[in-house]
């Protein structure tokens, strides 16, 4: 399980982590993700403009690091091996997601 984890890291640095999540675990197993998504289209919600003021800070003091769509998310999750991403929930601007192997 990743909290909060993945959005201070490049695109790269996610991939290396997240292959070697993949390769830890079982021919059966998943690995939960815990971060949050921006959307495409800009959003006036509180959690939207809480995300996007993630973002900016990630800019500022993670090199590369950011906050990530959902159509980023399912490029992570398959560019590092999985089959599939689960959406489940989102609670307090946070989505939980399931990455299959």
């Amino acid at each position: 399980m990743t909290k909060c984890v993945l959005h201070d890291w490049s695109d790269e640095q996610c991939l290396k982590l997240l292959k070697n999540c993949y390769n830890a675990i079982p021919d059966d197993g998943k690995v939960i993700v815990v971060d949050s998504i921006v959307s495409i289209v800009p959003e006036t919600s509180a959690t939207a403009k809480s995300a996007m003021g993630s973002d900016l800070v990630m800019l500022t003091q993670n090199p590369g690091g950011k906050e990530r769509t959902r159509q980023e998310f399912l490029e992570l999750a398959k560019g590092s091996g999985f089959s599939g991403v689960r959406f489940v929930c989102c609670v307090c601007g946070y989505w939980v997601m399931e990455f299959y192997k």
